[in-house]
């Protein structure tokens, strides 16, 4: 696959102006044994989940020396992007903050406004839209500035960046990564392999009612939750077979899934799909986490670890295809972003880069895009108590 990517503003290194810093928006997580239980309850305040329950989930991160690799994978992303900004001529400062741990969102955007950045351009670590991966940072972006209204801080506009779940510097490292993945697999099995694309599974009725409130479905259909990452799965597979001239059967399938038992989420779960296609007499599967921009822990734990086992138990061969990271692509993909959105703030035209069939995501989220339970003010949308 080609390095080069189309720039959708005429000049990608002109000014980013209105915008004078970029944000890049993540989940955090935890930087040693003692971190975990207090990470996690962190993320999982409001549920009222015991603290010896916390414990056991916190097992995952243990067996890792209670780090994730999360942060790490943003500090590298951090790097690439300002390496990218610097290389391209854009001089756009970058700053990281967290929902979950240090660095905390609120304590990073009391210093963007003490270093006197009053717009700025929000890159969250999610590429899809969902209540956790879209409107939830949102409201996260509106805690944080109600905080600093209320230490009486001159509070920045923020505007958090389109979805970019099918952006091309966001798809093409991925369809190398299916490509590296097939040639690690043993010749007599290769050309056989089967792709399961894999994202964070989620409740049905999250998924139904994400994406703008048009785009809603019912009966556990998935919303645009579900169309996005079919439509992404749909662009990987027609490239690698045109690359390798073989027609793979795929499926879209899940991990991760927490909560209550009794409650439905999106299936099938990665590691059932991988016995049913054993059953099948599937030669060989290539897991694709097209869900995720990293491999932080779930990726670590849930494909690597825990499918891995479940595989390598059913004697069914499998690969793991490399998340985007820190692709220098990606981050020309976010400089692409930030110009675009900048120019449309400016009021001129712009082309903007979208694969697959579903078009480039809007600017806002609209009212009713991917409500909480519970509803919240949210910013950086049409509804946002920040303009």
């Amino acid at each position: 696959m080609s390095d080069q990517l189309p720039s959708p503003v005429s000049g990608a290194a002109g000014p980013a102006r209105p915008y004078d810093a970029l944000l890049l928006l993540s989940f955090g997580g935890p930087e040693g044994p003692d971190d975990v239980v207090p990470f996690l309850e962190n993320v999982t305040r409001g549920r009222g989940i015991p603290r010896e329950r916390l414990k056991e989930v916190g097992q995952h991160y243990f067996g890792f020396g209670g780090v994730s690799p999360i942060n790490a994978q943003n500090r590298e992303l951090l790097d690439a992007l300002r390496k990218d900004f610097a290389d391209h001529g854009l001089d756009l400062p970058v700053y990281w903050g967290n929902r979950n741990w240090a660095p905390y969102l609120t304590d990073v955007m009391r210093e963007m406004a003490a270093d006197g950045r009053r717009r700025i351009a929000v890159l969250a670590t999610s590429a899809y839209a969902s209540y956790s991966g879209c409107r939830q940072y949102r409201e996260n972006l509106a805690d944080a500035l109600a905080t600093l209204e209320a230490e009486g801080v001159d509070l920045p506009r923020v505007d958090k960046l389109r979805h970019y779940f099918n952006h091309p510097g966001f798809v093409q490292p991925m369809i190398d990564g299916v490509l590296a993945a097939l040639e690690s697999l043993p010749e007599g099995v290769r050309d056989g392999a089967r792709l399961a694309f894999t994202t964070h599974s989620i409740p049905t009725a999250a998924a139904d009612a994400s994406g703008p409130a048009e785009e809603h479905t019912t009966g556990g259909e998935g919303g645009a939750y579900v169309r996005q990452h079919l439509d992404v799965a749909r662009v990987i597979a027609d490239a690698v077979r045109a690359e390798t001239g073989v027609e793979r059967p795929w499926e879209l399938v899940y991990q991760s899934r927490s909560g209550a038992p009794h409650i439905p989420w999106l299936e099938p779960d990665i590691c059932d799909h991988l016995e049913a296609e054993q059953a099948d007499g599937a030669p060989a599967v290539v897991m694709v986490p097209i869900g995720f921009v990293s491999d932080h822990m779930e990726v670590l734990y849930d494909l690597d670890t825990e499918a891995t086992a479940k595989a390598a138990e059913l004697g069914l061969p499998v690969a793991r295809s490399a998340t985007v990271g820190a692709d220098p692509r990606f981050a020309a993909a976010v400089r692409e972003l930030v110009l675009e959105r900048a120019a449309s703030e400016r009021g001129e035209p712009v082309e903007r880069c979208a694969l697959g069939m579903l078009g480039a995501s809007q600017d806002l989220c609209a009212v009713g895009c991917c409500p909480a339970r519970e509803p919240r003010p949210a910013a950086a949308g049409v509804d946002s108590p920040y303009k």
